[in-house]
C-alpha cells in the first residue's frame, strides 16, 4: 500500500502565527511529521498584539510550558479583562472581565436577579459581582482565590506580554522539538501541475524547499494564500472602518495594571498594555475622519510614560482571505485575516485555526469536504467576532462625526436579533461557534448602555427580602475575595523570582 500520510510541513513567516505553528505541530505530530520554519530577519514581525484571552492558558499547557517561566521569558503580566474607557460616551467606563459575573440562582443566570433588583432599590454596578473587577482595580491577583467555606477556586486569567519575546521563547522550545528553521527571503512559489497546489518556495540564496503542507504565516503579505493561491479577501472595512494603528513603547510610571485599557478617542481608540518593562501603547483609527499626523499627536499626548521608541504606522484592510485553507496552504495569522485587537482575539484566532487543523489534519490527498469544513468553522468564528468588535462600536452615545457613523452602520441582522432579544428581557444565549459567552455579551451590552425591559419572570418566585439578601451575599463574597488576593506586582515578581 502506498503511504499516503503528510511527511513534511513548512511553515513560512516566524512571529508569533509561525512559531505557535510550529511549536503546536510538533509537540502534536511528533517525529512522524518534519517541519521547517522558513522566516527571515530582515522582515520581521508586526508583533503588535500583546494581550490574550484566557484560552492561552490551554496553548501553554499543551505544549508543556510552565507558566511562571514564561512569564518571565516573556515579560509578562496578567490580564484580569479589558477597560473601556469613554466608549459608551465620555466620562463613562466599564470592564469586559474574565470569568462568570455573580451565580446563578436554580436555572435562571444571575444577571436577571441583578435586574430584578434595580427596581426595588439596588442599584449596585453589574460589576460589583465580579470577583475578576473588583481584583483587577485593586491591583490584585492569586492563581486561585478563597471562597467561603475555605475552598479554592481558580481565577480566571490571561496574560500580557511581549509578542516579539514569545516568539522567541516558542522558537526555542519548537526547536527543542525537532523544528528545523531557515533563515531566508522567500523569492518565488513554484506550483504543480496540473492542480496548482504549492510545491515548493525558492529562497533568494537559490535553495529549493519542498513540502506536502504549507503553513502561510507570512503576515499581510500572504505569500502562498494570496500572492501564490489569488485566494481573495472579504473587506470588512464598512463594519469595522478603521484602517490604520500607531504602536509605541513607553517606560512604566506605576505598577502594571493587571488588566488592559482601550480608551475611545474622536476617531477610533486607544490602547494600554502593561508589561514587566514597558506599557504597549496603540492608537487605532480611522483616516477618512483624522490625519496620520493628528493620530499621532492624540497618541503621544495621552500616554503615561516617556517614550521608549519612535512610534510606527500599521495600515490594514479589516476582513478575511475567502478561504483559510487553499489546495495545500493554510493561512494563521495576519496572513489569514485581521480584525482590530480590541477584544485581544488576534493571538486566539491563531490558537483555534491550529485546534481546528488537527482535528482535520490531512494526508495527501486533501479531502475537500475536510477543507471546506475548516473553512465553514472558521468562517463562523470570524463573523461571531467581527459581530461582538461591532457592538462596541455601534452601541455608543458619542457625538463626532467618527462615531455618529458608526451609529448609523448598517449590521450584521444576527447582531440586531442578538440586542433586541437581550432588550426585550435580557435573554443571552451562546451562539455555535461564538468565542465570547454570555458573560462578555452582558457586559458589553450593559457597559454600552443597551438595557433590557424585563427580566426573567421566574426571578418573581423570590420576596423582596430573599432577593436584596441573596445580592448583598453576593457582594459580600466577592469583595472578601478579591481583599484576600496579594498585589499584582508581588505575585509577578514572586512567580518570576521561582521559576
Amino acid at each position: 500500500m502506498t503511504d499516503n500520510r503528510i511527511g513534511s510541513v513548512v511553515v513560512v513567516g516566524g512571529g508569533t502565527a509561525g512559531w505557535m505553528s510550529a511549536a503546536l505541530l510538533a509537540r502534536a505530530l511528533g517525529d512522524t511529521v518534519r517541519i521547517r520554519l522558513v522566516e527571515s530577519e530582515e522582515i520581521g514581525a508586526v508583533g503588535v498584539g500583546e494581550a490574550t484571552i484566557p484560552q492561552i492558558r490551554h496553548f501553554n499547557a499543551f505544549l508543556g510550558l510552565d507558566e511562571n517561566t514564561f512569564l518571565a521569558a516573556t515579560q509578562g503580566t496578567i490580564k484580569l479583562g479589558i477597560e473601556f474607557v469613554d466608549w459608551r460616551s465620555p466620562g463613562q467606563s466599564y470592564l469586559h472581565a474574565f470569568g462568570d459575573i455573580g451565580r446563578p440562582l436554580g436555572a435562571v443566570p444571575f444577571h436577571h436577579y441583578w435586574l430584578a433588583g434595580r427596581p426595588k432599590g439596588d442599584d449596585h454596578s453589574l460589576w460589583d459581582y465580579s470577583l475578576n473587577a473588583r481584583a483587577a482595580f485593586a491591583g490584585r491577583f492569586d492563581r486561585t482565590v478563597r471562597k467561603a467555606g475555605g475552598a479554592a477556586e481558580p481565577l480566571t486569567h490571561a496574560f500580557q506580554f511581549d509578542a516579539a519575546l514569545y516568539a522567541r521563547f516558542l522558537r526555542a522550545h519548537a526547536e527543542r522539538l525537532g523544528v528545523v528553521r531557515t533563515e531566508g527571503k522567500i523569492l518565488s512559489t513554484a506550483l504543480r501541475e496540473p492542480d496548482g497546489f504549492v510545491r515548493s518556495v525558492t529562497l533568494e540564496s537559490g535553495e529549493v524547499v519542498e513540502g506536502d503542507f504549507f503553513i502561510d504565516c507570512s503576515g499581510f503579505r500572504g505569500v502562498l494564500i494570496e500572492q501564490a493561491l489569488k485566494t481573495g479577501y472579504e473587506d470588512w472595512s464598512d463594519l469595522l472602518p478603521c484602517d490604520r494603528a500607531i504602536a509605541v513603547p513607553t517606560a512604566n510610571v506605576e505598577p502594571p495594571r493587571p488588566y488592559t485599557q482601550a480608551i475611545a478617542r474622536p476617531a477610533g481608540w486607544q490602547w494600554r498594555i502593561p508589561l514587566q518593562h514597558r506599557t504597549g501603547n496603540g492608537h487605532v483609527f480611522c483616516s477618512r475622519f483624522i490625519s496620520e499626523d493628528e493620530a499621532v499627536a492624540q497618541l503621544t499626548a495621552n500616554l503615561e510614560g516617556e517614550m521608549l521608541a519612535e512610534p510606527r504606522t500599521l495600515k490594514f484592510v479589516t476582513g478575511r482571505r475567502n478561504k483559510f485553507w487553499n489546495k495545500n496552504v493554510l493561512a494563521l495569522g495576519l496572513a489569514s485575516g485581521f480584525m482590530e485587537p480590541l477584544e485581544s482575539t488576534s493571538i486566539h484566532l491563531i490558537q483555534s485555526g491550529l485546534s481546528r487543523l488537527l482535528n482535520l489534519f490531512p494526508d495527501k490527498g486533501f479531502a475537500q469536504r475536510d477543507i471546506d469544513e475548516y473553512n465553514r468553522q472558521t468562517g463562523l468564528e470570524y463573523e461571531r467576532i467581527r459581530d461582538f468588535l461591532v457592538l462596541h462600536y455601534w452601541a455608543n452615545q458619542r457625538q463626532e462625526p467618527f462615531w455618529k457613523a458608526c451609529r448609523e452602520t448598517a449590521v450584521p441582522a444576527d447582531l440586531i436579533r442578538k440586542v433586541e432579544l437581550f432588550r426585550a428581557h435580557g435573554r443571552l444565549f451562546k451562539e455555535p461557534d461564538d468565542l465570547f459567552l454570555e458573560a462578555s455579551w452582558l457586559q458589553v451590552l450593559v457597559g454600552q448602555g443597551i438595557m433590557p425591559d424585563g427580566c426573567h419572570p421566574m426571578t418573581g418566585q423570590l420576596t423582596d427580602d430573599q432577593l436584596l439578601g441573596f445580592l448583598a451575599d453576593l457582594r459580600k463574597i466577592t469583595a472578601d475575595g478579591a481583599a484576600a488576593l496579594p498585589a499584582h506586582g508581588d505575585f509577578i515578581r514572586q512567580q518570576c523570582a521561582a521559576r
